[in-house]
C-alpha cells in the first residue's frame, strides 16, 4: 500500500488510504488529479478509479461567481469584451462565462486572477472583495482546491451614458 507525503486538504473526506493528493498533468487541456483511485472488486465502491478537474472548470465556476456580485457589470479587457461581444452575436454562439478568468492550478491549490468591468458609482473596493469571498468560496465548494489567492484588476467602469447608444428603429422583419 502506498501512502501520500501530503496531507489531504480538510474539504475532502480521508476516505481512501491510497492517499488523495493531486498530481498535475501536462496535457491539453490541463487537468488536476483529485483522488487516486485504485482497482479492485475488493475495495470500496467510491474508491474506485480516479477523479480530475481540466483547468477550464476552474475557470468557469469563478466566472460564475464573478458574475453573480452586484455592481459586475462585465468581464474581461477590451479586447476580450471585443471578441466576446462578436461571438455572442453569432446565431449558435454561446456567451463565454471564463472571459475575464485565468487561472493557475496546482496539486492542491489554486490561484486565480480575473478582469472586471465594475457600474458606476458602485463602491470599487466593495466590488472586489465581494468577487474575492465568492470566488473563493464557489471554486473550494466545487472543487475542493484550496485557493491561495484571487488578484481582481478592474479594466473599465460602466457609465450610464453608455446604455444611450441610438437604436435603430427599423427592424429586418416585419
Amino acid at each position: 500500500m502506498s501512502t501520500s507525503t501530503q496531507p489531504a486538504p480538510t474539504a475532502r473526506t480521508a476516505s481512501s488510504d491510497k492517499g488523495l493528493a493531486a498530481s498535475v498533468t501536462a496535457q491539453a487541456p490541463r487537468t488536476t488529479e483529485l483522488a487516486g483511485g485504485v482497482s479492485g472488486a475488493d475495495q470500496p465502491a467510491a474508491n474506485r478509479g480516479r477523479t480530475s478537474i481540466a483547468d477550464v472548470v476552474v475557470v468557469k465556476v469563478a466566472g460564475m461567481a464573478a458574475r453573480e456580485i452586484y455592481g459586475v457589470y462585465d468581464m474581461g479587457g477590451g479586447l476580450a469584451r471585443t471578441i466576446g461581444a462578436v461571438r455572442d452575436r453569432v446565431p449558435g454562439g454561446r456567451p463565454n462565462v471564463g472571459r475575464g478568468v485565468k487561472v493557475e492550478v496546482g496539486e492542491l491549490q489554486t490561484a486565480i486572477d480575473v478582469d472586471l468591468v465594475v457600474e458606476y458609482g458602485v463602491p470599487i473596493a466593495d466590488v472586489a472583495r465581494e468577487v474575492r469571498e465568492s470566488v473563493i468560496t464557489a471554486v473550494e465548494r466545487v472543487t475542493g482546491l484550496e485557493v491561495v489567492e484571487v488578484n481582481v484588476t478592474i479594466n473599465d467602469v460602466h457609465l450610464p451614458e453608455d446604455d444611450n447608444e441610438p437604436a435603430s428603429t427599423s427592424t429586418r422583419v416585419e
